[in-house]
């Protein structure tokens, strides 16, 4: 099949690779002409194992190919898809759905022939429906069927969530659209992947559903953590003693600093809002955002009590800078507010994380010095903070700690460590949600 993909970000990548890895013809359009030139000469605008690897074969293969104009790639096209971005809309928290619809409307303009327009980005409940007005009101002369197919793409792990799906959600009411996109999944039929069709609005709804029970989860077993600390008990227990309950399972019950990224911020706020619009308020979801913008801004607090009340002129090494470990994405992450209170209270900065330097050096206040290695940010430093849990950090012997470390103190907000070890091996340790 041919299919176009209107948007060359981590969704739109991801995807156009994949479909092209099954033996499809996709046409990428990016408008940035930098991320444009970077992907033409066989760059990848984001960190994501294995994604270098895949959109080179498939490029070097002749299905995967990347322009700037959307006629020519639409043109024979079985499907278009819309993967553009839905960023958090300024002062109400909704998707700001500008660049879908503008997406919409150049599309429509030049298709040739009857097609399925497709939205991959994230967006709201009734959103598919307007685009059918769009794609109507544009070109009355096509018929233009819509379908909505959202992404569940785990940063870090997109590639194997995208070939081997938990499931894949199609919502229309075009027995057309479920026949193309029937056939262009057909891959995951053969794996017996559940495909589940559904109306616009319930697949629409789906994302946003599950995103914010995700969230949930997160934030339940962060509260979890703070009641473990002062009731003596341990979260990580208490995360696989109800984890092993199949009804509730042991996915996202890690205790941590609060949840970050391009998914779970955004998409619980665009859920509180939906709801609210549509007069059935989401009293759980909206604690879920309030409960976690909280954690993150305690965070610091909790290394500065650590430390004995103040950081003045203390050297801080963080390790860990993106949300989660195997991205480049620094979107809503901990680390910003921590290390922006740290800084504030007069800590010096040593920071590391081993693909979001060049992301964080924006978005964290001057002064912070980058370093090179894990090792090079704790050297003569008086405490180290773990913030994002790259594996790499859980190999780092204690004994090399101590032997450049000025201090003996270590936050740990991931719980990466064993606490007897590290206080064997001479270390204060501190971690989150264990006596």
């Amino acid at each position: 099949m041919r299919i176009a993909m209107i948007g060359g970000g981590y969704v739109g990548l991801v995807s156009g690779a994949c479909f092209a890895e099954f033996g499809n013809e996709v046409a990428v359009v990016e408008s940035d002409p930098a991320k444009l030139a970077m992907l033409r000469g066989g760059g990848i605008p984001i960190y994501e194992p294995g994604l270098p690897e895949l959109v080179a074969d498939n490029a070097r293969a002749g299905r995967l190919t990347f322009g700037n104009d959307i006629e020519s790639a639409v043109r024979g096209a079985e499907a278009v898809f819309i993967a553009v971005g839905t960023p958090t809309r300024r002062g109400d928290g909704h998707a700001d759905l500008t660049y879908v619809f503008a997406a919409v409307e150049q599309v429509a303009r030049v298709l040739a022939a009857p097609t399925v327009v497709v939205t991959k980005s994230t967006v709201p409940v009734g959103t598919g429906r307007k685009i059918a007005e769009i794609l109507c009101e544009v070109r009355p002369d096509l018929t233009i069927d819509v379908a909505s197919n959202p992404e569940f793409l785990r940063e870090g792990s997109a590639i194997a969530d995208f070939m081997r799906p938990d499931r894949v959600v199609i919502g229309t009411e075009s027995e057309r659209a479920r026949e193309t996109l029937r056939a262009l999944y057909r891959p995951l039929y053969l794996i017996e992947a559940p495909i589940l069709f559904t109306g616009l609005e319930t697949a629409e709804l789906i994302k946003y559903a599950a995103n914010s029970f995700l969230a949930m989860k997160v934030t339940f077993i962060n509260e979890m953590a703070d009641l473990c600390e002062r009731a003596g008990a341990d979260v990580h227990d208490v995360a696989r003693g109800i984890g092993l309950d199949g009804r509730i399972g042991r996915k996202f019950l890690h205790a941590g600093p609060g949840f970050g990224g391009s998914c779970f911020p955004k998409d619980t706020l665009a859920m509180v809002r939906i709801a609210q619009d549509h007069g059935a308020p989401t009293r759980l979801v909206e604690t879920v955002v309030a409960v976690n913008d909280a954690r993150k801004a305690s965070m610091a607090a909790r290394i500065v009590a650590a430390a004995g009340g103040s950081v003045r002129g203390k050297t801080i090494a963080v390790l860990g800078l993106t949300f989660k470990p195997e991205t480049d994405d620094m979107r809503d992450a901990p680390s910003i507010p921590i290390v922006g209170r740290l800084i504030e209270d007069g800590a010096h900065i040593r920071a590391f994380d081993p693909a979001g330097m060049d992301q964080a050096r924006p978005l964290l206040p001057p002064g912070v010095q980058f370093c090179n290695g894990a090792l090079e940010a704790a050297e003569g430093a008086d405490l180290l903070v773990i913030i994002t849990e790259w594996n790499e950090f859980r190999a780092i012997a204690p004994d090399k700690l101590g032997a450049v470390m000025k201090g003996r103190l270590i936050v740990d907000l991931r719980n990466l460590y064993d606490p007897m070890l590290m206080r064997a091996a001479g270390f204060t340790y501190a971690s989150i949600g264990r006596p």
